[in-house]
């Protein structure tokens, strides 16, 4: 059995890890903590629908994480993180972290972005970046997991075998993607519907976004060359799911038919990644309280350009259930547990 730390259960993502966690038949969960929590609580006071879990919210306390777990997730807000990684990695704790902290190799890029100075520095070389489908034997000996962002996730995903397969160009790629607004977070959802009715709305636009260095980064990767994008996010009315499509020129000639035959044997093992067939597209309803993530596919012979088109939860897939995906995969038992049978 695998003890289980989560740090922050009181945001979305740690709310997401205790629902998929409390049904996986490999964990048990031993330590539960709030970010700025300074008493002790019990959890259903919290989470009345967790009474049967019998679990209390403790202040954060990192000799206690040391003790009673095998493994700490951290569901925290940007620039935490790396303050408590530290301690976790040197006492042969395995984390998997879900903040921006450890995704960005280079740690001034981070400072520039997030406006904060780095302190866990050493510990970036080694976190793995755990995107599943594409990082999976990095992922089985891993101490740290930087787990993927969101939008991230949509586009890398949907990204990699047109990359990978030469299909397409480098350059003038375009990214426009949608999310629900728990993406913003619980401060942000309630502001959301304080200010404004539900409506649909670009914002940090202008590569203002946050996730613009992860995805350059990750592209960069593949390509191996520097890439830039072109990448618009915007919130639409809706709790939760995300839907991106992505832009590319392409390099060769090729019909749709023969784009998706590769897509289909480039996932034919991932179990949370389907590809769909020719004029079927995906739509957040099929993804939505899943892990799972949808790629379509399309030619505007107009203009030569590969569309992209790909959908998850972006509490699931974009967040928690990718890192118990991971968490799966480094202590070696199914991949898919406690990720099927929940939904």
């Amino acid at each position: 059995m695998i003890k289980v730390g989560i740090v922050g259960i009181t945001g979305y993502t740690g709310e997401e890890l205790l629902r998929i966690l409390s049904h996986h038949k490999d964990v048990k969960i031993t330590v539960i903590a709030g970010r700025v929590t300074s008493k002790i609580r019990n959890l259903e006071d919290i989470y009345s629908k967790y009474a049967n879990l019998n679990l209390k919210c403790y202040p954060l306390n990192i000799e206690q994480m040391k003790e009673e777990t095998d493994v700490v997730f951290l569901a925290l807000p940007h620039a935490v993180s790396f303050e408590i990684v530290p301690d976790l990695i040197k006492s042969g704790k395995r984390v998997i972290d879900l903040s921006a902290d450890f995704r960005i190799k280079n740690p001034s890029t981070y400072e520039q972005w997030y406006g904060v100075k780095h302190t866990g520095e050493e510990f970036i070389k080694d976190a793995v970046y755990g995107l599943v489908e594409l990082n999976r034997d990095k992922i089985k000996s891993a101490r740290l997991i930087a787990n993927p962002g969101c939008y991230p996730t949509t586009i890398l995903l949907g990204a990699a075998p047109a990359i990978k397969n030469c299909l397409v160009k480098s350059d003038n790629i375009i990214i426009d993607s949608k999310s629900g607004v728990s993406g913003s977070g619980r401060k942000g959802v309630k502001n959301y519907y304080e200010t404004e009715a539900p409506t649909a709305r670009a914002y940090k636009v202008g590569g203002k976004h946050r996730h613009i260095p992860e995805i350059e980064q990750e592209l960069s990767n593949m390509f191996d060359k520097n890439i830039v994008i072109t990448f618009t996010p915007q919130i639409i009315p809706i709790e939760r799911g995300m839907l991106s499509c992505i832009y590319f020129d392409l390099a060769k000639n090729i019909e749709i038919n023969e784009i998706v035959k590769i897509y289909k044997d480039f996932y034919k093992n991932a179990n949370f990644v389907k590809v769909l067939n020719e004029g079927v597209y995906p739509s957040i309803k099929n993804v939505v309280d899943t892990n799972y993530l949808e790629i379509g596919i399309a030619i505007d012979k107009r203009t030569n350009k590969l569309i992209i088109i790909s959908a998850q939860d972006n509490l699931v897939k974009g967040a928690s259930g990718q890192a118990v995906q991971n968490m799966n995969i480094m202590f070696g038992i199914d991949e898919t547990e406690g990720l099927k049978q929940l939904y």
